[in-house]
Parts: structure tokens; C-alpha cells; sequence
């Protein structure tokens, strides 16, 4: 039996993926969560990569029930691991969520949280996700942003720059987006800007609120 658990304990452990970024990035942005989420209800988190944010976020959010969610299975995997490892009881098993489908897999959600998804994906995956969020966003729902933009339709860091280049030589439909078209794609869906903040390495997060 303890070989038995050994060997489990060694196949989760070999699903994990790591996003070097993580561990600089996960304390700012808690900071400005705890601040600006509602103290309870569902979180859904879109396009939750690895999974180690959902679990790090889920340990001190603990008045709030959090759902990850991917796409890929292979990312749906490294979120269990991560989660069997804290072992947080308002961690949900991740759902299957692609932002295109007009069905989510989630009804209604307190605050939707999106890290790092809007760059790196075509410009009409950002508008079905505001989209999305103006249908399950309850009233007074948070939407959280985290990533790097151009304000005023300039990069805010040269490194930005060389980034969004980077990205566009990957893939043309990628690419760092203008705030302001985001902001102005939001107000179409009943999705108050409220804040920006400024984030260590040229990111920011983007706070709006449901109408």
C-alpha cells in the first residue's frame, strides 16, 4: 500500500507544469485580489495554466470558492496536482472552458480572474471573454485583468516593446492589446472600468465591475 501511494504520489507530482513567472508575480497580485474581490462567492478562473495561482490564490482566499479552468487536459491535469497538494477545500476540480463556446461550463460567478491570456491569443478570444463575463458576472461582479498593455496606445517599458514583437513574430493574432480598446470592448457588455495598477515587470491589473 505505501508503494502503492509512493508511486501515485510520484505520477501527480510528474503532471505538474511550471510557469517560471509564478512565484515573483503571485504576491502583487494577491495583493491587489484581496483588495479588490468580494470577501465570498465563486471565483472562475479563465485559462488557469499550471494551476499553481488557483492553488496559491485559493490557500488565502479562503472565504471565497475557487473554480480553475483550461482548455487543454494536460493543463487540467497539472491544476489537480497542484491542488492535491494543498489540499484547499474551496479549490474546485478545473472545468473544461474554451471562451469561444457561447455554453460555460459556469452559470453565474461572483468574479472572473484572467492572468496572462489576453497577449497571447487572438483579439476575438479577449472579446468572447468580456463577453462571457457580462453574461455569468453577477451584479457588482469583479472582472481582474493581469498582463502587459499599452496605454494611450504606448508601451509602458521597451522591454514591453520587444515582447510585443516577439509575440507578433509567433503568431500575427498575438500581441500586447491597447487598454483602451479593452476598456471601450468591456463598456459594451455592461463592464465598468474602475482601476489599473501598476504591476512589478511592466504588467498591470485591470479591475472592472458589473453594472
Amino acid at each position: 500500500m505505501f508503494a502503492r501511494r509512493t508511486l501515485d504520489y510520484f505520477f501527480l507530482q510528474m503532471m505538474k507544469e511550471h510557469a517560471p513567472s509564478t512565484l515573483r508575480n503571485r504576491d502583487p497580485i494577491l495583493d491587489v485580489l484581496k483588495r479588490v474581490l468580494p470577501s465570498e462567492g465563486l471565483v472562475l478562473e479563465v485559462a488557469s495554466g499550471s494551476g499553481e495561482h488557483a492553488s496559491y490564490f485559493a490557500q488565502h482566499l479562503s472565504g471565497l470558492t475557487w473554480q480553475p479552468s483550461a482548455r487543454d487536459a494536460d493543463d487540467r491535469a497539472s491544476i489537480r496536482a497542484w491542488a492535491e497538494d494543498v489540499g484547499s477545500e474551496n479549490l474546485l476540480d478545473p472545468v473544461d472552458l474554451d471562451v469561444l463556446n457561447q455554453q460555460w461550463p459556469v452559470e453565474k460567478a461572483t468574479a472572473i480572474v484572467c492572468s496572462n491570456m489576453v497577449h497571447i491569443s487572438p483579439w476575438q478570444v479577449s472579446v468572447a471573454l468580456i463577453a462571457g463575463a457580462g453574461r455569468i458576472l453577477t451584479a457588482g461582479g469583479v472582472l481582474y485583468l493581469y498582463g502587459p498593455y499599452k496605454i494611450n496606445g504606448t508601451h509602458t517599458a521597451p522591454s514591453n516593446k520587444a515582447f510585443d514583437e516577439n509575440l507578433r513574430n509567433r503568431d500575427p493574432e498575438w500581441g500586447i492589446r491597447d487598454l483602451e480598446n479593452v476598456i471601450t470592448e468591456a463598456a459594451v457588455h455592461g463592464l465598468a472600468h474602475v482601476e489599473t495598477v501598476a504591476m512589478p515587470a511592466n504588467n498591470q491589473s485591470v479591475i472592472f465591475k458589473r453594472s
